[in-house]
């Protein structure tokens, strides 16, 4: 009679949803790593031919990440209002130490990644985390203030200038485009004034094509974007691929394992177009599992975030639905640059793509998000987080 009862108050713990949406995307994301980067790996003499190279890391990756998480989870909301300041200062400063010559490290044009022996360390993703907690910090701080441009958006907005500066030096602009639409969700969230925030979603607009516009290779980006087959051996030649796989993979996919385009084909198929292989090897309804699943943990994150909110803990429920935002933005950008509906850019899927740094980032933000689901029953049950 006891066990039924016990196990329905552990299940009662967390919120099952969040939990198993997240894992089932994590795993499978090994399982797609995997398949997408063994032919790459076969023929690179850096991973020595090992054809499960990137598994064998990405594994490694995972189990650092589940194990932070569940150190993570362990930890109040209050340590980590407390420790927003100095996370979000120390990431500032990771952002400054990788622009240095001899100390970050260069892959392809991009200055990102800070070499630590056997891995490398790359800010910008651990900065998408540290926005999260100090813009939440900062907005429950100055919600008596969200009215007024110069006491309660200013200081934000010349804090994410200074960190939008140091992201586009790399350059970085998909991760500068998550921060700044993280630390806007949050801040409208908040309560900022309407026509203050309307005011500066036109400005950043104009800012963004500015920043296109002056830059060639992304003004490359755009018109390869725009008619990827005119130089599809060229500046189209990534979102053709894409296509092509895409295309492929019809219904129900070409089968597991069976990917043409992972083939010395569609480069970054391990990262940033995952979703093209996942799309050509198990199909339109492989992607829409996906993008359910997605879907489903963004939805959760609110939900938590609202009811935080509605026990009046301020700081709680905009962590939780700046994660939200944070997944939310990263995913779609990611998927809209796979079909062709967005411009290429350097962002990998969450939770799924390989990457240390970003699964280690993801976990650690998921168990903040289960922390605060765990500290709203805890309180509608009557106990003190």
């Amino acid at each position: 009679m006891m066990l039924p009862h016990r196990q329905h108050s552990i299940q009662q713990e967390y919120d099952p949803l969040l939990l198993w949406a997240a894992l089932a995307l994590l795993m499978l994301g090994l399982v797609m790593v995997y398949s997408a980067s063994i032919a790459t790996a076969e023929g690179s003499k850096f991973t020595g031919h090992q054809s499960a190279y990137f598994l064998v890391r990405h594994g490694v990756f995972l189990a650092v990440g589940l194990i932070s998480a569940a150190v993570v989870f362990q930890m109040p909301l209050r340590f980590w209002q407390a420790a927003a300041p100095w996370l979000f200062l120390g990431g500032f400063l990771l952002l400054i130490l990788v622009l240095i010559p001899h100390v970050g490290r260069s892959v392809n044009g991009s200055q990102r990644w800070l070499p630590l022996g056997l891995v490398n360390l790359q800010p910008s993703e651990l900065m998408k985390l540290f926005v999260v907690l100090y813009a939440a910090d900062y907005t429950s701080r100055k919600l008596a203030d969200m009215g007024s441009f110069m006491r309660g958006f200013a200081p934000m907005a010349a804090v994410m200038l200074l960190v939008g500066f140091l992201l586009l030096r790399e350059p970085d602009f998909g991760a500068f485009v998550v921060i700044v639409a993280i630390a806007m969700g949050i801040l409208f969230l908040g309560g900022i004034n309407v026509r203050i925030f309307g005011a500066l979603v036109l400005v950043l607009l104009v800012g963004f094509v500015l920043l296109i516009w002056m830059s060639p290779y992304r003004r490359e980006r755009i018109f390869g974007f725009m008619d990827p087959w005119q130089d599809a051996f060229g500046k189209g030649y990534q979102l053709s691929h894409a296509l092509i796989a895409f295309g492929r993979g019809e219904w129900l996919g070409v089968g597991l394992g069976a990917s043409v385009e992972k083939l010395f084909y569609l480069p970054e198929a391990h990262t940033d177009f995952l979703l093209a292989v996942i799309a050509e090897e198990l199909g339109f309804v492989g992607v829409v599992v996906v993008i359910c699943l997605f879907v489903l943990l963004v939805q959760r994150a609110f939900v938590i975030g609202r009811q935080a909110l509605l026990l009046d803990r301020i700081y709680s429920g905009l962590v939780a639905q700046g994660i939200g935002i944070w997944i939310g933005v990263q995913s779609f950008i990611n998927m809209g640059v796979n079909m062709g509906l967005l411009p290429t850019k350097g962002l990998t899927l969450p939770l799924m793509s390989f990457g240390g740094s970003g699964i280690l980032a993801n976990c650690v933000a998921l168990a903040i998000l289960l922390r605060v689901d765990y500290e709203n029953r805890l309180l509608m049950r009557g106990g003190r987080p």
